[in-house]
């Protein structure tokens, strides 16, 4: 199993299977925390601003994941853990709906044939979620390392996202950031700054 777009999160009930959009596939922000994890492949020196240019390309999974290997050398082995992990997840919704005591048999059927239905959705995803935090926890830490002042790039809906995840990373290191948007010649940008590292 590797790196693939599957879609927003399933809602999987005996009624039928519907999608919740505000809880996307992480697979939509993996080429952009990758472009930063590149941006920060570099010794830094202290007092000096550094500009990169990101190209635009996206990459399939397969690229992602070949990319995500220098930056995450034990990637297989958290895929097949994850892999592993999801399906337990799995299993255990299966079994729970087995013994679910309120539904009335042909629903309890169908809510275990939607669940299987949607076993390799929830698998997928869940790989996804745990790649990407694993490549957003590897920038924390470069950042971290390199003690990194600030970051500011182009807002985007990916970039934002991406930000916020790495806010979120650094704060359970007891690190203090603040991000804010601000425009510039026109262009809107984020900012994250980061206070103690």
């Amino acid at each position: 199993m590797g790196l693939e777009y599957v879609g927003p999160k399933p809602i999987i009930s005996h009624t039928g299977v519907e999608f919740d959009t505000n809880k996307e596939d992480k697979f939509i922000y993996l080429n952009s925390a990758l472009k930063l994890l590149q941006a920060f492949n570099h010794n830094y020196f202290e007092d000096k601003k550094y500009f990169y240019d990101a190209d635009s390309k996206n990459l399939n999974g397969a690229e992602l994941l070949n990319e995500l290997r220098k930056y995450l050398p034990d990637i297989s082995t958290l895929l097949e853990n994850k892999k592993e992990e999801a399906e337990k997840y799995v299993s255990h919704n299966l079994q729970r709906a087995q013994e679910n005591l309120f539904l009335k048999e042909e629903d309890k059927n169908t809510l275990l044939k939607n669940i299987q239905i949607m076993k390799d959705c929830v698998v997928q995803r869940y790989i996804n979620k745990h790649i990407y935090y694993a490549a957003i926890d590897k920038m924390a830490e470069l950042l971290k390392h390199e003690h990194v002042g600030y970051i500011a790039i182009p807002m985007t809906i990916s970039y934002a996202h991406v930000l916020h995840s790495l806010q979120g990373s650094l704060k359970r290191q007891f690190i203090e950031t603040t991000l804010s948007i601000y425009k510039e010649n026109d262009t809107l940008s984020i900012k994250l700054q980061i206070i103690n590292s």
